[in-house]
């Protein structure tokens, strides 16, 4: 799990990606939720295009001509921050509750299918190599154009994935969120070389004491 200090410069745009689909590696660009070592890495609104170019959610010609219109235009980037940050952390709560066998919050889901019919009323249908997909024009409309595929995918993931397979890293200072491919549902750990070793390091120190 990649971590940045919350006072040091995002990392929205290297970040690990390794949620298993693009809702829940945008859960993950927030660690640490309630704990002193939170870190944050959507500070700005320019670190959301950073991430959604990251994850080819936005071409580099779009994701520049975005930072233009961002840093030009303050209204919408407070609206593109206040909406990725509200979207992220409903896509969070829902996942968390299932990964610990409990029902999400109603209010939750509520919101994230009101955000998807928010943004579909911006969407149309295209061709994708001989299937329909959504689609959003970035440069009409920015905000459902980042949005509106991070939200369908939360959404697919709820409705047609195995959401047995659902999880939370096992350190509870973590809180990443993937989706475990494993042949035997075993991953425990968001990545084994960060979260697993420390969990290793913490029994190997309260065995020495």
């Amino acid at each position: 799990m990649d971590q940045a200090e919350p006072s040091s410069p995002s990392r929205a745009g290297t970040l690990t990606l390794l949620g298993g689909t693009l809702a829940f590696d945008f859960a993950n660009t927030s660690s640490g939720r309630g704990w002193p070592s939170h870190r944050e890495h959507l500070l700005a609104a320019e670190d959301v295009a950073d991430w959604a170019e990251h994850v080819k959610l936005l071409s580099p010609a779009d994701a520049a001509w975005l930072r233009g219109a961002l840093k030009s235009d303050p209204a919408l980037a407070d609206l593109l921050l206040r909406r990725a940050l509200d979207t992220r952390e409903d896509i969070h709560a829902v996942c968390v509750e299932i990964a610990d066998g409990r029902p999400p919050p109603p209010l939750r889901l509520d919101r994230l299918a009101r955000a998807h019919a928010a943004n579909l009323a911006h969407a149309r249908l295209v061709d994708e190599n001989g299937r329909y997909v959504w689609s959003w024009e970035p440069r009409q409309w920015p905000v459902e154009a980042l949005l509106g595929p991070i939200v369908l995918s939360a959404l697919a993931t709820l409705t047609q994935g195995n959401l047995a397979r659902l999880k939370r890293c096992r350190n509870e200072k973590c809180g990443w969120v993937f989706f475990d491919t494993t042949k035997n549902r075993s991953r425990r750990w968001c990545e084994m070389e960060v979260c697993g070793n420390r969990a290793k390091q913490k029994r190997f120190a309260a065995r020495a004491r």
